[in-house]
């Protein structure tokens, strides 16, 4: 049995940038989560964060993360959304400058977890490249025995008539629903849009959180 814990949209900001658009305390909401994951008995295999790491995408607040990170002693897979910032991003977590998307892929407890970078520098909506689809292809092929999740900070686009930036365009939603075509995929992770959802496409469910941005401890 494989054990993994979904968060999202984790909205985190340096308390020295004093970001007054935050309508929650997020760091002592991770926090809490990350204490939470460590006193588990059993622990999971690995933690997904799925974008929105941060509010405002500034470096300090990915030290921060980075930091709130060292006291989950599983693996913890990354990835960005609409308010990260990659250059930020990649100067913190892979040490190097680039403003290059950030996808990979791994083999945790037989599962293959794929993640992609949906974001759009300067966009709300999202979309997936043509270097990414070439990756996609590329690793589906290499695992194809293998169980697939997706992480997709921008989930596809389900609803048609729907709001166009809560989700994929209509050009990755398509490409990917091709590509995805016959597929071990068993479940494909997002945020976004701050809701709790799950929805069947295409055969392939996708699980949305509502994030820690609006949480709400009752």
């Amino acid at each position: 049995m494989t054990y993994f814990i979904h968060i999202t949209d984790l909205h985190l900001s340096h308390p020295a940038l004093n970001d007054s658009s935050l309508h929650t305390d997020t760091i002592a909401t991770f926090t809490k989560i990350t204490e939470a994951i460590s006193s588990m008995k059993v622990k999971p295999n690995f933690v997904i964060l799925s974008g929105d790491l941060t509010n405002t995408g500034e470096q300090k607040s990915y030290v921060l993360l980075k930091n709130l990170l060292r006291s989950v002693s599983v693996p913890v897979i990354l990835a960005l959304g609409n308010h990260d910032k990659r250059d930020c991003f990649h100067r913190v977590f892979n040490n190097k400058t680039s403003s290059e998307p950030y996808f990979h892929d791994d083999i945790y407890s037989g599962l293959h977890v794929i993640t992609l970078d949906t974001s759009v520098p300067g966009h709300i909506a999202g979309a997936i490249c043509d270097a990414q689809f070439d990756f996609l292809e590329y690793t589906i092929r290499q695992h194809e025995s293998n169980p697939k999740l997706l992480v997709l900070h921008h989930p596809p686009k389900i609803d048609f008539n729907g709001l166009t930036w809560v989700s994929l365009n209509m050009e990755s939603t398509a490409k990917l629903q091709s590509v995805l075509k016959g597929r071990n995929v068993i479940g494909i992770f997002s945020g976004h849009i701050h809701i709790n959802r799950v929805s069947q496409w295409h055969g392939i469910p996708i699980y949305i959180s509502n994030g820690l941005h609006s949480s709400i401890d009752v």
